[in-house]
């Protein structure tokens, strides 16, 4: 056939020619001269007599030769062949498909689909490239083609070209894809290949491809969305919109399966809020009109999206709050099943997280809010009557609204009048992890406003209180746990030497003690709990020195913990305002003991000299014996400032910015004036440390009324040395602080900037003065 084709091809080429020219003769004249295509000869008219007959021959012909060159392109496409053959069998292939639907019928039938998909694991690029768009014209407007281009594992083959191809494979393999996704039954195929979905959902959205692979890739998308289960997988991948649409628009029939898929997902943060934005008022809908089935997957849906505080108060604008509250009190035939009300209390310890001010936001027509006595009330109730899983998520809605100053006195308001106190400090000795932790959150939150009310209960059950001190002094790191546990025993009141001595029982100030060195030496590291941790435990610690003077066996316990060397070295905590504080105000503590707890030496005899001339005695001080308290100290024994190095470090804490820090350092420091002391001494002892002019400064400074009246004190009683007061007299900075604190103090302060005023000669002595009159 092959052979008869060539021999006649010119006179083929005629009747072509002339079977053409049948087109081009009725075409409009356009001035020019009407020719023969084949003679060149003019042409009186241009009306030409059809004939079918020829017509026929001819189209036979094409088909015979088209047939004819399919059969050696067919002969071409295997692997023995050269890699031109190739590519010339199917530039053939390709361009007789795009000619007309028959052809393409015809290449299915002569099974070349099959040969071409096996190119696609061709070693060369280039048959790669020709294949995959070959395969695509072949696909056009034609399901039985489609259905098999995508037998076997074709269409997972065609999704690796997408994820590992080269740009021009990539082009070629995803408007094969999209054709194949015309087929709505290939949808579902194309969607059951491993990342596939993702990898398109990737190329739609890429900003580095090309635009015509990003146009395929959405349109394929699109197409794939006619499957409930790419659906599902698209919203997997973040690509939420035909999921929300089918919530949306979809028929009851479809916006079921959609809220409940959504509730499976786990979704980022930007999503939880897009999917708030678009679909949170529609799934608050549901929840408070819908059957049961509906309402289930509503609170699953919208248990996910809550978890996240944008979302939370989008939902809360949506009208969130007053279903939930329904949904947790509703009991009889009613009331949800207690699975469901237990995801309805997490949606609402989720919303109450986001931080809202709930005491502005009405839950009903009587304006009663989340804050409101009576509805705190009732969630104290269901606290006490249900399971351990509802249990932990109400603690944890009061844990939230607690950690609101805001709306904090609200709920301590409630639990007074409520009286459960009790019950709520039940929970810290829960088995489970959860309800324990969110339970001793709670209370440390609510502990700066009912430190009497804890006391009082855990004087009623100690055991409480030797739970948490287990948790404290677990050693499992640091957890949120263990600085809520500490936070609230610190809180619990210092004076309390009964609650002071069932720690001592416990053990627990020595455990405490060996957790701040530990974490001081950076033997236990922690991350964001560690400070407030430290703090809660430096404060426990420090209930020893709030009950010195109540019992003498309290000094044993603090010299046997050497609680003066170890408040000194906290001093040095930088950046920890709340140690540095304690310890300060720990150390005022103990220094106020020396004086109490030196070692007086009994006075030497005097000789026979000193006896017969008086007159050279002197005051002497014996070696060893301290300055300020005069007699034998030590920082363990007597808890000595001085001896215990403590007084430098002190007065570094004066140029602290925290004006608490400033004013607990400067309480420290002045038991060196105090009376009972060696006052001179005292002075003598921070001007070697340096301290003067730090304490001068604080009193100029004038930061606040607090510290005006410290450094007043401490002041007046540095210019009972006359030296100094010498010096500072002419120091007007000094001079106007002790006017202003002499004009605007309170009687007490006036009294002692007075005295301080005389020192530097800026007020008269009008006691020498009247002394003087009254000899006379």
């Amino acid at each position: 056939m092959v052979i008869m084709i060539q021999c006649h091809r010119p006179l083929i080429a005629c009747v072509l020619n002339l079977y053409m020219s049948r087109s081009y003769a009725r075409l409009p004249n356009s001035g020019r001269r009407l020719v023969c295509p084949v003679t060149k000869m003019e042409l009186s008219n241009t009306e030409l007599n059809p004939s079918i007959a020829l017509r026929n021959t001819i189209d036979e012909w094409m088909n015979r030769n088209e047939a004819a060159k399919l059969d050696v392109a067919r002969k071409s496409l295997t692997s023995d062949s050269t890699e031109s053959d190739i590519l010339q069998a199917l530039q053939y292939v390709d361009e007789i498909c795009q000619r007309s639907r028959s052809n393409r019928q015809v290449v299915r039938r002569d099974g070349l689909i099959i040969m071409i998909a096996d190119l696609l694991k061709n070693s060369s690029t280039k048959v790669r490239q020709a294949a995959l768009g070959t395969l695509c014209s072949i696909a056009k407007d034609d399901n039985e083609n489609k259905v098999e281009i995508a037998a076997g594992d074709n269409i997972r083959t065609i999704v690796k070209f997408l994820n590992h191809g080269q740009t021009q494979e990539k082009e070629q393999a995803v408007s094969l894809l999209f054709e194949l996704s015309e087929n709505k039954a290939l949808s579902e195929r194309i969607g059951s290949v491993s990342g596939a979905i993702l990898i398109l959902v990737g190329l739609s959205s890429s900003k580095v491809e090309n635009l015509l692979i990003v146009d395929r890739a959405e349109k394929t998308l699109e197409n794939l969305e006619s499957c409930e289960k790419n659906v599902r997988q698209m919203a997997e991948n973040g690509r939420l919109q035909p999921l929300l649409r089918l919530l949306l628009d979809g028929s009851p029939g479809m916006q079921l399966p959609m809220a409940a898929y959504l509730g499976e997902l786990v979704l980022s943060n930007d999503v939880k809020v897009l999917v708030a934005q678009k679909a949170g008022s529609t799934l608050v809908n549901i929840m408070k009109k819908g059957n049961r089935e509906a309402r289930e997957a509503a609170l699953k849906a919208l248990n996910q999206i809550s978890s996240y505080d944008v979302s939370a108060k989008i939902l809360i604008e949506a009208g969130i709050l007053p279903p939930l509250i329904t949904d947790l009190f509703t009991v009889g035939s009613n009331q949800l099943p207690m699975r469901l009300k237990e995801v309805s209390a997490t949606i609402l310890a989720n919303v109450v997280a986001s931080g809202a001010r709930f005491e502005s936001i009405p839950l009903d027509h009587n304006r009663q809010t989340l804050v409101s006595e009576d509805i705190v009330h009732n969630l104290l109730h269901l606290i006490s009557n249900t399971g351990p899983a509802i249990e932990c998520k109400l603690l944890q809605v009061f844990v939230g609204l607690t950690d609101s100053s805001t709306s904090v006195q609200n709920i301590v308001d409630a639990i007074k009048s409520s009286g459960a106190i009790v019950s709520l400090i039940q929970f810290v000795e829960a088995p489970q992890r959860e309800v324990r932790m969110n339970s001793i959150k709670l209370l440390n939150n609510i502990s700066p406003y009912m430190g009497q009310e804890l006391a009082d209960a855990f004087r009623g059950n100690f055991s409480q209180l030797s739970s948490l001190v287990k948790v404290i002094v677990d050693n499992n790191g640091i957890s949120e746990e263990q600085a809520a546990a500490a936070g609230l025993v610190a809180d619990l009141p210092m004076g309390d030497s009964v609650l002071t001595r069932r720690l001592l029982q416990d053990g627990a100030f020595a455990a405490i003690i060996s957790k701040v060195l530990r974490i001081r030496q950076g033997e236990i590291r922690g991350g964001r709990f560690v400070n407030p941790f430290l703090e809660g435990l430096v404060r426990i610690v420090s209930r020893i020195t709030f009950v010195l003077d109540d019992d003498p066996d309290i000094i044993a316990v603090a010299r046997d913990y050497n609680l003066a060397s170890l408040f000194t070295d906290l001093l040095q905590m930088n950046g920890l305002d709340v140690v540095q504080i304690v310890s300060a105000v720990s150390l005022e503590k103990l220094s106020q003991q020396s004086k109490h707890l030196t070692k007086i030496l009994p006075a030497p005899s005097p000789g026979l000299c000193f006896s017969i001339f008086p007159c050279l005695s002197q005051k002497t001080v014996a070696t060893g014996v301290c300055r300020v308290h005069c007699g034998i100290c030590s920082a363990r024994e007597s808890f000595c400032l001085l001896e215990g190095k403590a007084v430098e470090k002190l007065v570094a804490c004066l140029d602290n910015n925290n004006e608490k820090v400033v004013e607990a350092a400067l309480a420290a420091l002045s038991t060196l004036l105090e009376d009972g002391v060696d006052i001179e001494q005292g002075v003598m002892v921070l001007c070697d440390a340096e301290g003067i002019n730090p304490i001068l400064a604080v009193l100029c400074e004038n930061r606040n009324e607090a510290l005006r009246q410290r450094a007043v004190w401490a002041v007046e009683r540095i210019l009972r040395t006359d030296e100094i007061a010498y010096e500072i007299s002419g120091n007007q900075n000094v001079g106007t602080a002790l006017v202003e604190a002499f004009r605007h103090g309170d009687s007490r302060t006036r009294q002692v900037a007075e005295r301080a005023l005389k020192h530097v000669d800026k007020l008269p002595n009008f006691s020498g003065i009247f002394s003087k009159m009254g000899a006379q």
